[in-house]
């Protein structure tokens, strides 16, 4: 078994808990953008899911868009059934999914009471989330990923 940094730890654990096909992979150089892990996977940026931690009345909700979108507050805030929602400060990233801004991973995401995700992400066969460190990817297909983060599908961009 490879050793990765206890955060990737944490994302590849959940994958093989759930007997998931899914490709970890680390990239020395980085993926701090949605062009940069498209570059590096080889994928489009539409194949490339952004893990975004928004606060939706109070508390955490993880969105899940595609990288060439940028999320819509009023849409998130509708899709989450709240009043308002906006970007979590980096310190209420940390709290609610254990991770570093910049290496979110969608999952385990301890601290989060909802998971949306756009609904365009279903289209592809693959797609590539960040999985503990701005230096890890993992793909997966896009059911598995709606499966195991429980996400409620939305447009959110």
């Amino acid at each position: 078994m490879e050793r990765w940094p206890e955060p990737v730890g944490r994302v590849a654990e959940v994958l093989e808990r759930a007997g998931i096909d899914a490709r970890m992979e680390e990239f020395p150089e980085g993926t701090p953008t949605a062009g940069a892990a498209a570059k590096a996977v080889g994928a489009s940026r539409a194949q490339i899911v952004k893990s975004l931690v928004f606060v939706c009345d109070g508390r955490p909700a993880l969105v899940l868009v595609p990288g060439d979108r940028r999320a819509d507050e009023n849409k998130v805030a509708q899709a989450a059934g709240t009043r308002y929602a906006r970007v979590a400060r980096p310190d209420e990233v940390r709290a609610a999914t254990g991770f570093e801004p910049g290496g979110v991973a969608p999952f385990p995401a301890p601290g989060v009471s909802r998971v949306l995700m756009a609904g365009e992400l279903l289209a592809h066969d693959r797609v590539w989330v960040g999985a503990g460190s701005e230096r890890h990817m993992a793909g997966l297909s896009p059911l598995d990923l709606l499966r195991l983060t429980n996400a409620r599908t939305a447009d959110l961009s």
